[in-house]
């Protein structure tokens, strides 16, 4: 019969990361690029705010990382993914599906639209919301007609569908554009931890008609506070720019605006900081598969639990390293959490799943049995890009 060792499991942990005397963060920026220089330049040039030139340089840098035409840098990643609710569409009284498994400020960027959240299901294989699911739950609720995707039910309107790559791990991108051809939805992604992943070969952020990132301080690389969307229409990006610019009209002195627009762009002096993470960005991201790699080997053969690896379909940047529980030591997690979290090792669980909110509670929801197994046995672990040495 399989057994869980908690011990054994601190030990697997700190066979992997070094020794420190500090306690070790879950995930924590890495500063050893040209932060000094660029943000000196910036303060000298006096430049601090969205027209200074690290915020073009910025968004230059991310559309070539990342493959995709154009990206709009904007002041963190809810920011980013309101807008790109805006551009495409989404009105008041909309129905949006949100995976129930996902950080909040996805569904709080639904109902900045006067919009409805509508909880799908996640799948084990990604962690990201189930595109078989969500196709066969569509068949029962759903209906096309002339306006887009109707909700047989609420006689509701839905328009969009956001699906957030956990931890860095892509979601099955391809069946779900299939779901959202068929149904006339429009598809947002939620990349916003997945800088440096890919599906299939392509970055993560070039299936979405709009796609956001997130420049947290916890995230692979840190603006301090930043997002970004990035996208494949010139047009829309076009207007991305100008409506989180608040809508000013360009113009020599006057102060005219065409749109209720969103006061939303990132600062020159973010983007310094910015434009320097992005000069490490392939260190970082080497250093944390070692990592994640190392983390695998140390768990291989230890039973109750498992490391959490990338699907076969994908590469992950491993922003946050993950351990699952077997169903039948759940009841053991916060055990886990309160050893290591007393002897200076951060651990995390999963976000709380969002129907179980108070201000989400009575949203719409499909089964989300997958989705509430995986939120009582997930540990998130130690990350830190620099927890690894590389000789890059």
């Amino acid at each position: 019969m399989a057994k869980l060792d908690i011990d054994g499991i601190i030990r697997a942990i700190r066979s992997v990361i070094p020794d420190q005397k500090e306690p070790v963060a879950l995930h924590a920026p890495c500063l050893g690029g040209n932060e000094w220089v660029y943000l000196k330049d910036c303060l000298d040039s006096t430049w601090v705010s969205y027209l200074g030139q690290y915020v073009d340089k910025f968004e230059a840098m991310l559309a070539d990382f990342t493959g995709a035409k154009k990206a709009v840098a904007l002041v963190n990643g809810t920011a980013a993914l309101h807008s790109a609710l805006k551009l495409v569409g989404v009105n008041p009284g909309d129905e949006v599906f949100v995976p129930v498994l996902t950080f909040i400020a996805t569904a709080n960027a639904v109902t900045y639209c006067g919009a409805m959240t509508h909880f799908v299901d996640s799948e084990e294989r990604t962690l990201g919301l189930d595109p078989y699911k969500l196709k066969d739950y569509l068949k029962t609720i759903g209906q096309v007609n002339a306006d887009g995707c109707m909700n047989k039910f609420t006689k509701r309107r839905i328009k969009a569908v956001i699906p957030m790559h956990v931890f860095g791990h892509p979601v099955d991108l391809d069946p779900l554009m299939e779901v959202c051809k068929e149904y006339k939805i429009e598809m947002i992604e939620d990349a916003a931890e997945s800088l440096g992943s890919y599906y299939k070969g392509k970055h993560t952020g070039n299936w979405g008609k709009l796609s956001i990132l997130s420049f947290n301080g916890n995230k692979t690389i840190t603006t301090g506070g930043g997002g970004a969307i990035i996208t494949n229409d010139e047009n829309l990006a076009k207007m991305a720019k100008h409506l989180t610019s608040t809508a000013k009209i360009p113009h020599r002195w006057e102060y005219r605006h065409d749109y209720i627009g969103f006061n939303y762009r990132l600062p020159s002096i973010n983007a310094a900081l910015g434009c320097a993470q992005m000069e490490q960005l392939p260190k970082f991201l080497e250093s944390k598969r070692i990592l994640a790699d190392r983390y695998h080997q140390a768990f291989k053969e230890m039973e109750g639990v498992r490391f959490f690896k990338e699907p076969s379909f994908a590469r992950s940047n491993y922003w946050l390293n993950t351990l699952l529980l077997d169903d039948a030591f759940s009841e053991r997690r916060d055990e886990l959490l309160k050893k290591t979290n007393d002897i200076g090792i951060m651990t995390r669980p999963a976000w709380t799943l969002i129907n179980e909110l108070s201000m989400y509670k009575d949203c719409q929801a499909m089964d989300l049995s997958c989705a509430e197994s995986l939120a009582g046995r997930l540990i998130n672990i130690p990350s830190s890009a620099f927890l690894v040495k590389t000789n890059a």
